[in-house]
């Protein structure tokens, strides 16, 4: 294995074991809201798998990084294909515990509304409850808004990093390209010194065969002279 690609498993890794330990966390905070709603342990529990879930967030943004920093094309594209794999199991998971903590926040409601009976008429009771409900909705709804809006941006994130990587590799490839034509250049600059160079030595051939052409003819002329 690469060591570029170290870095990657292990965070990959990691965040694998994260995610099963929050699967089984809602899995027991479910099971106690099932069989035992007034369990306090429920809320730390829950706060566990919220902790757990911003680990997991972090590990995949590393997780990104990594896999944009790798050279291989072939490596690099498995990588990218393991993290939109994870992505999609991360958001996954990120309404999983939403609906579990809307639960256990509906239950400590309810369970509030009922620790409310002694001298409070069932009109109130019932009132109480309804307000608290309602109000634990919006919360609800101004929560689940937040997080649509934190999606965003980071899906706006993504995006605006892999037009970053994109532009790079296109100033890669035209730098290459620059390199290619300075390339051609200077051979064309050599080939066109050479072609220079075989002409002077044409003209300087063409100047010693003149000169013992006529030397040859004044002699010829003066052997003649001489008979």
């Amino acid at each position: 294995m690469s060591t570029t690609v170290i870095p990657f498993s292990r965070y990959n890794e990691e965040f694998s074991s994260i995610q099963n330990q929050i699967r089984s966390t809602l899995s027991t905070i479910t099971s106690i809201l099932d069989n035992n709603p007034s369990d306090s342990t429920v809320e730390s529990k829950m706060s566990h798998a919220n902790n757990l879930l911003s680990q997991a967030k972090d590990l995949l943004k590393q997780m990104t990084i990594e896999s944009r920093s790798i050279d291989d094309k072939d490596i690099k594209a498995e990588c990218q294909k393991v993290v939109r794999v994870a992505k999609g199991n991360q958001a996954n998971l990120v309404e999983d515990v939403k609906a579990v903590q809307n639960r256990v926040e509906r239950q400590a409601l309810l369970q509030g509304s009922v620790d409310l009976e002694a001298g409070i008429s069932t009109g109130r009771k019932s009132a109480a409850r309804e307000h608290l409900l309602k109000t634990n909705s919006a919360l609800q709804s101004q929560n689940s808004t937040l997080d649509k809006a934190r999606r965003v941006m980071a899906e706006t994130e993504d995006v605006a990093l892999e037009i970053t990587e994109e532009l790079s590799r296109n100033r890669e490839t035209i730098e290459s390209s620059h390199s290619r034509v300075r390339g051609v250049n200077m051979l064309t600059n050599q080939a066109r010194r050479v072609l220079i160079s075989m002409q002077r030595r044409e003209t300087q051939q063409r100047m010693v065969i003149y000169g013992i052409f006529v030397a040859m003819f004044i002699a010829v002329l003066f052997l003649f002279g001489f008979i």
